[in-house]
């Protein structure tokens, strides 16, 4: 099992292209890599503005870079450092820049900050979360130094100045503050007449929008149509014309096409637009990031004067039915409620791009086909990462945990409006989300318009969390409980929470944790948050069975799938023992947990499983005498579990994919486990040996593709293994190792339980025989060496020789994502239906109730926040469904009130006959009761005996205070004769 993810080394040198002396091309406009050669110090230095200040002293960094990183995964998200830092830039710019335009561009910051050119005041950007940007043109010196100094103030409670209104989503649970400059940063220099770039708030423009219509799926046709805002800046009145060209993943030209020749005034700003047919186009789809280079030209007199470049792809979606549609064809949402930081230790959320995407495609790897970015917008670093691995997105705007009004309203609009606008051209963003929790219809209408102004063609639905009874949003869902819906897509929106340390196998492997052995939460049991691998994988099967059982081809009403959180582990909010989140399917460094290959197996398709797979959680290297269970999680509708070649029979299936041997004794070999058809068909196996003693450390190494920049900022990813001799990991060694790095990088390391979780310790251990760690490249191409060693094992080492970067009087012309192709590994869209129709809903021709029968259709009206409920006399607690025809009844299911926290005593018949009498399980919303198959024309469904009551005791209180609701309020609590109904459904099989 351990050999399942490959990693790359890439230990070959390659030379990056680059020119020698920065000047334009033919077009006059160029995009400058701004990141590099910056100076930094802490603290609020007095006239640290100054075009003449003396910044000899202050520390070299190259962006993107949080001054407080040396903090991620040390301290507690609330402890992570703030105060003001203040970051300077000596730069020139290029021969022939005079007479143009010059646009800076900040990917973002955090959380505000105020811009200075050679000593002037140029600007304030406050929110933390959006790209920002000025027109520098009026204050450069076109021939000599400039410097761009930027003062950043990271503090928790930082107000925007024209409001004194704090931002809700500056937040000490979940959004983790890495403060500074931690984005990246870009030069445009452009001719007076340009298109202008998509930084709504600070230059009121709105760039490139590129989108495609008329989309035919089979005949891999559609219309692509690009918009351009041009800006004139001459002086003077002028003519041009608008061409684009279509560059293919490949880099060949396939289609060119023009719009009109257009007039404008001086000082005007105007939108052009073309549009072509397009032929044999690659449709972007889940795990196949296909993008197009599509290039906006602006011409005078037969001569390109300003071009845009912009990466897209194009796809057909819908939002229908309960469910969504990529390319025709029906996707159950399956994937992962990620922090938006998406950090890692002792770097936060400041990495290279390539590392962008080995993040972000092992969610692909793992089948995963979402990600929902929490409470902010992601930075466009992800957005594009998503856009090559072929990830969907849903990119939210800015919140907490509430709706809000007047101010903090104002502030999140303006955030979903200029990250609409900024992110609109990227394929992987399918769903706009509004608000962390819901919001009501006016809000929501408002941030539809917004869509509707700023990106009516790209194929997004625009919603929020929960909004079930919403008339204008066109998604929603909750957290933790399912939702199912016959019209707009419902799809939980994070779920199955519990944490869980790679560290701990199981009881019965070093260091021998109990499973829920921890401290308490708010002085509850934490038992669910200190989980161990298998106990958390198991967690997380039966979690996503509550909304695999209600998907596509279950009836009318279905649930569009759901979103765990979360990916990896994370430096935010914790209820287990650990001073952070341990909720993730990998660990903080990106390593696999268990849960990781359940997820593998149970998401492998659209909506029904389409290849199958088989995963035996754990090791097989155990001590003699130990007796314990087996989990297999496999899509197979049986498993076999073989020791050595000798079958210990057939596992006993829950919740679809999990299958438990019990009381299986260890022994030294091999286990197989064998997944079959329901006629007995081979489908999937997977086996584990037992690793042998301990013999040395293995080192592997994951970078960029073209090698290690020496750009002072890319990364390389090491991971350390304990081995036996043939290779194999040892899954239970623990050993301590100590690190020796050399040559032209810097240590940063990795992670580990114990002080300070090791961060920055160049020794720290294995656990479950593997670790690892970061190494930083410094600005001089060079020999990197890697040592690794530890007690009584054979050393390892690895070499690198970084690649020269560039640097002309602080511009780059290579950008970090250069060299990052889109991944296709899982080809385009298949062919054909994604699902079969297992069943299907009867329809309800008339209802009669015991009581408020007035109300008794809004049990089966698609509406979970209405109910029909009987007057609270148990007399009068029943219901009577009848059908149009005489119809065989195969299956009945209720969402009733409380259906977390109270049971019902129930009785269902047919006609008068029992088909089902007992008592209905809590759960997280519906409940499938097993009735009798019978045929009639009407069912009754009754409380026999009084219904037990609320009992939320067992639910623990969210952070802002409260407990979850688990249906309809009222003022039913303690009344034990009611039956209410929330929805009704009444099946049959086919």
């Amino acid at each position: 099992m351990f050999k399942k993810l490959r990693f790359k080394t890439f230990l070959s040198v390659c030379v990056l292209s680059f020119v020698t002396a920065l000047s334009f091309g033919q077009t006059g406009r160029a995009k400058y890599n701004f990141n590099p050669a910056w100076k930094f110090v802490k603290g609020d230095v007095e006239g640290a503005q100054a075009l003449n200040f003396d910044d000899s002293k202050w520390q070299a960094v190259t962006l993107p870079s949080a001054w407080n990183e040396d903090s991620a995964f040390k301290v507690l998200i609330n402890n992570l450092p703030t105060g003001i830092a203040w970051y300077r830039k000596h730069f020139k710019l290029p021969k022939g820049s005079e007479n143009k335009k010059v646009f800076i561009e900040f990917e973002g910051l955090r959380q505000a900050g105020e811009v200075y050119l050679n000593g002037e005041f140029i600007g304030r950007h406050e929110d933390g979360i959006m790209a920002f940007g000025f027109d520098l043109s009026n204050k450069l010196n076109y021939k000599g130094d400039n410097v761009i100094a930027v003062r950043v103030d990271n503090s928790w409670d930082y107000r925007e100045k024209a409001t004194n209104s704090r931002f809700q989503w500056s937040d000490r649970n979940f959004n983790a503050n890495y403060g500074g400059i931690n984005k990246n940063v870009w030069l445009h220099i452009t001719n007076k007449l340009y298109q202008t770039l998509p930084l709504y708030s600070d230059l009121q423009t709105t760039g490139v929008y590129v989108y495609a219509q008329d989309f035919n799926i089979d005949a891999k046709t559609a219309t692509v149509h690009v918009e351009s805002e041009v800006k004139n800046e001459t002086g003077k009145a002028q003519t041009f014309g608008f061409e684009v060209e279509v560059k293919d993943a490949d880099g060949k030209v396939v289609k060119t096409f023009k719009g009109e020749n257009q007039n404008i005034a001086a000082g005007a700003t105007a939108t052009v637009k073309a549009l072509a047919p397009m032929q044999n186009l690659n449709f972007w789809s889940w795990g196949y990031g296909y993008l197009y280079t599509v290039t906006a030209k602006l011409t005078q007199n037969g001569k390109v004067t300003d071009e845009v470049p912009v990466v897209t792809g194009f796809r057909k979606t819908a939002f229908k039915n309960g469910m969504v549609y990529l390319n025709d064809r029906v996707l159950l949402m399956k994937g992962y409620a990620q922090r938006t930081t998406n950090e890692w230790p002792a770097v936060g959320q400041s990495v290279p791009a390539w590392l962008s995407d080995y993040s972000n495609h092992l969610m692909v790897e793992s089948n995963a086909n979402l990600v929902r970015w929490m409470h902010i917008t992601p930075w466009k670093q992800d957005v594009e990462s998503c856009d090559r691995v072929g990830l969907i997105q849903a990119m939210p705007a800015g919140d907490s945990e509430a709706d809000v009004t007047g101010v903090r309203w104002e502030q999140r609009v303006k955030v979903m409006r200029d990250a609409t606008i900024y992110n609109r051209n990227a394929p992987s963003i399918l769903f706009y989300e509004s608000g962390n929790e819901s919001i009501s219809e006016a809000h929501m209408a408002e941030m539809k318009a917004i869509r509707d102004k700023y990106d009516p063609h790209g194929g997004r639905a625009a919603g929020s969390r929960e909004m079930l009874d919403s008339k204008v949003a066109e998604y929603g869902g909750e957290m933790l409980y399912i939702n199912k819906s016959a019209n707009i897509p419902m799809w939980a929106t994070e779920y199955s929470r519990d944490e869980g340390l790679r560290k701990y196998w199981d009881e019965f492997s070093p260091p021998y944790h109990k499973d829920g052995d921890g401290p308490l939460y708010k002085n509850e049991s934490a038992a669910v948050y200190n989980r161990n691998q298998d106990s958390h994988a198991i967690e997380d099967i039966v979690r996503w069975y509550d909304f695999w059982r209600e998907r596509p081809g279950t009836g009318k009403r279905v649930s569009a799938g759901g979103v765990n959180i979360i990916f990896s582990d994370s430096n935010t909010h914790h209820r287990g023992a650990e001073n952070y989140r341990r909720s993730g399917e990998v660990d903080a460094m990106r390593i696999p947990k268990d849960g990781f290959y359940a997820h593998q197996v149970m998401w492998d398709g659209w909506v029904d499983v389409e290849h199958f797979r088989a995963h035996i959680m754990g090791h097989w290297n155990y001590k003699a005498g130990v007796v314990k269970n087996i989990y297999v999680v496999a899509s197979g509708e049986k498993t076999e579990l073989f020791i050595n070649g000798k079958s210990k029979g057939f596992g006993e299936r829950s919740s679809d994919f999990l299958f438990t041997f019990k009381n299986i004794a260890w022994e030294p070999g091999t286990i197989k486990a064998v997944t079959y058809s329901k006629d007995g068909k081979v489908l999937a196996e997977d086996e584990i040996k037992t690793a042998g003693e301990p013999v040395a450390l293995k080192l592997t190494a994951m970078t960029h593709p073209d090698g290690v920049k020496a750009d002072g900022s890319d990364l390389i990813l090491a991971q350390v293994e304990v081995v036996d001799k043939d290779g194999n990991r040892c899954p239970t060694a623990l050993n301590m190792i100590n690190f020796d790095l050399s040559g032209e990088a810097t240590w940063r390391g990795g992670i580990a339980q114990g002080p300070d979780n090791y961060i920055l310790s160049k020794n720290l251990p294995v656990e479950g025989g593997v670790n690892r760690v970061f190494i930083r490249s410094s600005t001089n191409a060079g020999n990197i060496k890697l040592f690794a060693k530890s007690e009584g094992l054979q050393s390892a080492e690895l070499n690198f020789k970084s690649v020269p970067v560039k640097v002309t009087d602080g511009l780059a012309t290579v950008f970090p994502a250069d060299g990052l192709k889109g991944k296709l590994e899982r080809g385009p869209t298949p062919a054909g239906p994604s699902y079969k129709n297992i069943r299907k809903t009867l329809e309800i021709a008339d209802i009669t109730a015991g009581s408020n029968q007035s109300e008794a259709r809004l049990s089966i009206d698609d509406n979970e926040l209405s109910a029909w409920g009987n007057d609270g006399n148990l007399n009068t607690a029943w219901i009577s469904y009848q059908f149009k025809d005489a119809a065989r009844i195969d299956g009945v299911q209720l969402k009733l009130n409380n259906f977390r926290t109270r049971t019902y005593p129930i009785k269902i018949s047919v006609d008068g006959n029992t088909v089902y009498e007992g008592v209905t399980a809590r759960s997280l919303g519906y409940i499938d009761i097993p009735v009798k198959s019978t045929v009639g024309k009407s069912l009754k469904i009754e409380l026999k005996a009084l219904n037990s009551g609320k009992d939320d005791s067992n639910i623990q209180e969210e952070m802002g205070g409260k407990k979850l609701d688990d249906g309809i309020g009222g003022d039913d609590a303690n009344k034990k004769g009611v039956l209410k109904i929330i929805e009704a459904e009444v099946y049959q099989n086919l």
